[in-house]
């Protein structure tokens, strides 16, 4: 197998490496030290098999996996982390192994055996994996072109459904995201409201609200305005309090 190891600590990419070696299972093709750079790796690299950590800088693992679920054949994922809170979410979620460091070769090994491409169903699952800590995610995995990109959530200003996807509108431009805007107002309740039937926009980017002459509402975000669904124009006054 082609394996990336993708993990935020040096010394534990080393270890990793190391125990790779001595299983004789298969051969690191590369490392990444956070999520964005895992993702521009598994395009170049093409992996078999990520040996991926869960907590890491500029997308962590559950977000790494989501994005890389919208791959044409998506590689294997063993988890390889500190923190044993997101196990039974990874493991339903269809990923090969979730491995508890420090890593014991014989377990690493094995996981290793087992390792095969997961299919899109089972990469697909971890959209719906819950975090146990309590806490959503910080990306949003979307493709661009060939390219796997992360967008960071908090730099979303509204999620627009458009004919049968997804379209995140944030500083950058747009990109499709693969996911409904029923799952993602359903995941981001707290950060995003709901102000049409195809509108989740961020409660952050909002600057306030404004009648037209024709009695409709529209909703200042960020610099656009956006329509408000009749039905939804009680809820954006309450976020705003009152403000018209």
């Amino acid at each position: 197998m082609r394996i990336l190891i993708a993990d935020d600590e040096a010394p534990a990419r080393m270890r990793l490496r190391r125990l790779v070696e001595e299983a004789g299972a298969g051969d690191v093709i590369g490392e990444a030290a956070n999520g964005r750079e895992t993702l521009e790796a598994v395009e170049r690299w093409q992996p078999d098999l990520v040996l991926l950590d869960i907590r890491m800088p500029e997308g962590d693992g559950l977000s790494v996996a989501r994005a890389l679920s919208v791959a044409r054949v998506p590689p294997a994922v063993v988890f390889v982390t500190a923190h044993s809170d997101r196990a039974l979410a990874a493991l339903e979620a269809g990923a090969v192994a979730y491995l508890v460091k420090p890593v014991l070769g014989e377990r690493l090994r094995e996981a290793l055996e087992r390792a095969g491409r997961p299919t899109r169903a089972q990469m697909a699952a971890l959209d719906s994996a819950e975090d146990h800590d309590g806490s959503g995610r910080a990306h949003i995995g979307a493709r661009v072109g060939r390219e796997l990109r992360l967008v960071p959530v908090a730099e979303v200003r509204y999620f627009r459904a458009a004919d049968k996807s997804t379209i995140a509108v944030y500083k950058e431009g747009e990109v499709i995201v693969e996911e409904s805007l029923n799952a993602l107002e359903e995941e981001f309740a707290g950060d995003f409201l709901r102000v049409r039937r195809n509108l989740l926009v961020a409660r952050a980017a909002v600057r306030g609200l404004r009648r037209r002459s024709d009695g409709h509402r529209l909703l200042l975000v960020s610099g656009e305005q956006l329509p408000v669904g009749r039905r939804h124009v009680k809820a954006v006054k309450s976020m705003l309090k009152g403000v018209e």
